[in-house]
Order: structure tokens, then sequence, then C-alpha cells
């Protein structure tokens, strides 16, 4: 890699940081507001029909999920939606061409990705636990794995950003992969409750072991083992930031 241009890396994270703060109307509050929204019309009024799951009150239940589900659809849209507004905008071979390594690039993207993530998904923990008294039962390991995905589906955002060359195409991406891993990956209901056919599906989603893994550092409980969610975020992690730096280095030797 050389020597680190590091004015060159902070100036690229301020800008993608600065990116999506200065549009938090867009990137913020949404978030917080379908969150409050999951938790009225599905805990609040399903919770008279399921009472409780794995001996946790139902709206609670599904509040790591929502916080998860948050966290990694912004930082999965921060990294996604500002690679291809490079590229469409003709603007990305600036970046090619600057003094800066492919994996400088990548990294000051997914740091703006990962911060839009871990922002969301704190601000929905702070607003389940003002709004129903949620327990965080390690703070410490919550924040981290929150870090952790966001990074991770960070770096898949910026993937995606690079293979996709319109919006139609990111879109379908995000609809036809994310978004359906997503609701089945148990933000709603525990997979216990499934058919042994259906369980045996949901173990392939990898989304479910981020939202199993959230679920026991803020509730305490999870359907299977913490260590393999841990394990599939950090594989999940390391895969996805190495594609991401190879497609960003196979663009600089074309640029060059």
């Amino acid at each position: 890699m050389g020597k680190v241009n590091w004015v060159g890396l902070w100036t690229l994270i301020k800008r993608e940081v600065g990116r999506f703060f200065s549009v938090y109307r867009q990137t913020v509050l949404p978030g917080l507001i379908s969150s409050g929204l999951y938790i009225v019309v599905f805990g609040f009024t399903l919770e008279r029909r399921i009472e409780e799951i794995n001996g946790v009150p139902y709206t609670l239940f599904i509040l790591p999920g929502l916080l998860m589900m948050n966290t990694l659809t912004n930082a999965t849209s921060n990294t996604s939606s500002s690679m291809l507004q490079m590229k469409l905008l003709q603007q990305l071979p600036d970046i090619l061409t600057a003094p800066l390594s492919a994996i400088e690039i990548s990294i000051a993207y997914i740091i703006g990705g990962t911060v839009r993530g871990t922002v969301n998904g704190v601000l929905v923990m702070i607003l389940g636990i003002l709004l129903i008294d949620m327990p965080v039962h390690s703070p410490v390991l919550t924040i981290c794995f929150i870090i952790m995905v966001s990074w991770a589906f960070a770096s898949m955002g910026l993937v995606l950003g690079q293979l996709s060359d319109s919006w139609d195409q990111l879109a379908m991406m995000q609809n036809f992969f994310l978004t359906p891993l997503s609701f089945l990956g148990g933000v709603f209901y525990s997979i216990n409750m499934l058919p042994d056919w259906a369980q045996t599906i949901s173990l392939f989603n990898p989304i479910y072991y981020m939202i199993n893994g959230i679920r026991f550092t803020t509730l305490g409980v999870a359907d299977t083992s913490v260590q393999t969610s841990f394990i599939m975020a950090f594989l999940m992690t390391v895969i996805f930031t190495v594609s991401a730096i190879m497609l960003m280095q196979s663009g600089k030797k074309i640029k060059q």
C-alpha cells in the first residue's frame, strides 16, 4: 500500500460523513419514524395476540430486529448510492486518478456508511429505551456488534454501487435481495416458531445471524449459537471489504 495519504483519506471521509448528515431528514429521521411505526403497529397491536416469545414481551422482542434492519439498510444505501451517484455524474474518474490508493478510497466510503449505520442503529436503540424501556444486556457488546455489522453492509453497499450502472439496477439488487432477507431474518418472529424446513432455510440467511446476535446483546436471548452470529458478521466484514477493495483496484488500473 505504501505511504498513507492521510489528508486525502480524511477529506474523503469527511465528505462521506458530511453528505448524509447534511440531509438528515432523508437519512436519519425516516428510520426513526418507521421504527416507531413498526413498534406501534406491529408491537402494541400484535402483542394482544402474541404476548411473548422466548419469555420476552412481543414488542420488546421485535425491537432488536428493527434496530438491526435499520442499521444494515442505512449502511448499505449510503455507500451504494454515493458510489453510483459518482459514477453517473462522471466524478468517479477524478477520484480514481487522485493520489489515493484503492484501499484508501474504499475505506473512506466504508467508514462513511459505517457511521451512518451506527448512528441510525444507536438512535433506534435509544428510541426503544425511551418508548418501551428496552433493557440493554451488554451495552459495549451491542455497540461493537452494530459497528461491525455496519462495516460489513457498508462494504456490501460499496460492491453493489460499483457493480450497478443505473438506479434501476441498484434498486433491483436491494429490493430482491436485501429487503426480503431482512424481513425473513426473524425481525418479527423467532425461527423456532417456524416448521423444521423453514428453520433450516433461515439458517442460510446471513441477516438472520445479524438479528440473532443483536437480540442476544440487548435482550440476552437467542435462537441459535451467538458465537455463530459473531463469526458470520466477521466473515461478511472481511469478504465484502476485500471484494470492495479489489473492485476499486481494478477500476484504478483501468484509469491508469
